[in-house]
């Protein structure tokens, strides 16, 4: 904190530089998020804010990104449906789960399970990121083509007997809570049916039309809509937001192109007048907090959306942290990884309060920010700050901006978030990792991005257990000693080949590699007098391990062949003795620390 002022000029520059970069990317993510422009501005003050003062990478900019707001655009779908389409319903219970998300943040980096997030596969990493392009570019088709539900009477019409359908079954359910038995009071449910009227029919099947085309399934199921009701004004508006946002780049990269093309394209829209649609109106004032989060707090409503901000915070820890390695080889600097995640949980946290989206470090607005030159927590606070100043000073002006052109800017950072380096190595992969990654693609395309990183985890685990077992039952083949495989074998003689066997283990002996290690038994032949298992390189074994070893040593004993330790260390020693393989099954002065002393010892022994 002490170093905040050292470098004023450059931070204030490199902040607003970065807020400025922030501000068309926060409406575009608070628009896809069902939140409106709002709830992504308000992420990217107070998350922005408070995760540089709080964080541990000084040179960081954070706000909604696309991975966050992907998965809470479809968490947010989900609960303003089980809220009758209500938004005002559902925000509570939605701002519940950015909470929660936050504080596991906070929980990661005091805890310092973060450190362990560098173990997520790198192909479920690449599918899941390949899916939130996807995803961004699927559900952006139709307000690119100028459609949107609410304004297509013909769904809404095709909507109203199953509208009708759902009035009633509330009915019924409101006489149920009230203590009313329906069949003997058909008179009170008749008259209460009755007092539907077609404003509610027309709501209720507004609102399921809107719901018909969340997501990638509801966007896929709607292009046909899409496309006989093309807008061509809305098509011309996304059109030109992209191509100035990819022709500007040629031209510089100093001013941002997602802002040129915000500015210049709604600036025309508005200038001329054009009947286009805008996007949600943003509130005036400063933002309010939304207390209800813990007066209303449901945890019926919110237990199903747990693993959701489990997701959330573990995904913001990943796309921060990885930000963070990007900002220390820029600065030369080292950042603190645990002190980041606590800072990114606060900044979420306070967000969520105050109705904002979550979000985490981005990459390409740090960057902007120290090419500007910002270096301490300053910039980030700076970055925060100029978002606020626009939102009190120009929110009815925003207001304005054509929602087609907010969907150009999110169908460029769609194609832009894509693994396309996962996707060119997928010839050169080996097949199981394309087979994770695809795994992961589709089913966080089209199903659920939060059970489909949760698959892919379990089957990268799998699979990595799968071979590390292949690799442990390879360098741990049962062989008679005519062949040296290690050096201090080497003095072993030609009458001792036939009746000692060696079994060689390297790595953990845990449930992945049982299942060969079970086989010792069978592979050692009757006229065998002793079986040498060479356990120097074995750090530690599991209970799988523990017991498979137990099962073998058993064999052995009923066929009088006597087994030998060798290089015994504390953990498995440890496992062994609390089960009584040691002594029971292997006496003490059957263990070796060294291969010589077992040598000289199974020599005397033998009389060979």
């Amino acid at each position: 904190m002490k170093n905040i002022f050292s470098n004023i000029k450059g931070d204030l520059f490199g902040g607003l530089t970065a807020g400025i970069v922030a501000l068309p990317l926060a409406l575009a993510f608070g628009v896809s998020s069902g939140l409106g422009p709002s709830a992504g501005l308000y992420g990217a003050i107070f998350l922005g804010f408070f995760a540089a003062l709080f964080g541990g990478t000084p040179t960081q900019i954070s706000g909604p990104t696309a991975p966050l707001t992907a998965v809470s655009m479809v968490m947010i779908a989900g609960i303003i449906q089980m809220n009758e389409g209500d938004i005002s319903k559902a925000l509570p219970f939605i701002l519940s789960v950015f909470l929660m998300a936050g504080l596991f943040q906070i929980l990661l980096g005091v805890t310092g399970v973060g450190k362990y997030i560098k173990y997520i596969p790198y192909p479920v990493i690449s599918g899941f990121m390949t899916a939130i392009g996807l995803i961004i570019i699927i559900t952006q088709v139709l307000p690119i083509l100028g459609y949107y539900p609410e304004n297509d009477q013909a769904l809404i019409d095709s909507m109203k007997p199953k509208a009708e359908e759902v009035l009633l079954q509330k009915v019924l359910k409101e006489e149920t809570d009230e203590g009313i038995l329906v069949l003997e009071n058909l008179k009170e449910t008749i008259k209460k049916a009755e007092q539907i009227t077609t404003e509610d029919i027309e709501k209720e099947a507004k609102s399921m039309a809107i719901a018909s085309t969340s997501g990638v399934i509801g966007a896929v199921k709607n292009f046909g809509n899409a496309f006989k009701n093309i807008n061509y004004l809305e098509v011309l508006l996304a059109l030109a937001t992209i191509l100035i946002i990819y022709g500007f780049n040629r031209i510089t990269t100093v001013i941002p192109s997602t802002l040129v093309a915000l500015l210049l394209v709604s600036g025309v829209a508005i200038f001329m007048d054009l009947d286009y649609m805008p996007i949600e109106e943003i509130p005036n004032g400063i933002p309010i907090p939304h207390f209800e989060i813990f007066t209303g707090f449901d945890p019926a409503m919110i237990s199903p959306y747990i693993f959701t901000a489990i997701t959330l915070a573990f995904l913001g820890a990943i796309d921060s942290l990885l930000t963070s390695v990007v900002a220390d080889n820029m600065t030369k600097t080292n950042h603190n990884p645990n002190q980041e995640l606590v800072g990114q949980g606060i900044g979420n946290g306070i967000a969520a309060i105050f109705g904002g989206l979550p979000g985490a470090g981005a990459t390409i607005r740090t960057v902007v920010n120290i090419n500007a030159g910002g270096r301490t927590r300053l910039s980030g606070m700076a970055a925060a700050v100029l978002l606020l100043i626009i939102l009190l000073a120009l929110g009815p002006v925003a207001s304005r901006i054509p929602a087609a052109v907010l969907a150009g800017i999110l169908l460029t950072v769609g194609i832009g978030v894509m693994d396309y380096k996962g996707l060119k190595a997928i010839p050169n992969m080996p097949k199981s990792e394309v087979i994770i990654m695809i795994i992961v693609l589709l089913l966080s395309t089209f199903w659920n991005l939060v059970y489909a990183v949760g698959i892919g985890l379990i089957i990268a685990s799998l699979v990595f257990m799968k071979n590390m077992g292949n690799v442990s039952a390879e360098k741990s083949e049962v062989k008679p000693l005519d062949e040296k495989d290690w050096e201090d074998e080497s003095g072993i003689t030609k009458k001792m080949k036939e009746k000692v066997f060696i079994k060689h283990l390297e790595g953990p002996l845990f449930f992945g590699s049982t299942s060969e290690f079970s086989k010792l038994g069978k592979k050692v032949p009757d006229k065998a007098d002793f079986v040498i298992i060479r356990m120097d390189k074995v750090p530690y074994i599991d209970q799988s391990g523990l017991y498979a070893l137990e099962d073998t040593l058993l064999d052995l004993e009923k066929r009088n062949i006597t087994q030998l330790i060798v290089g015994l260390q504390n953990q498995p020693r440890y496992l062994m003795s609390s089960i009584d393989i040691i002594p029971d099954l292997v006496p003490e002065e059957n263990l070796f620390e060294d291969f010589n002393v077992c040598f000289q010892w199974m020599k005397k022994k033998a009389k060979i």
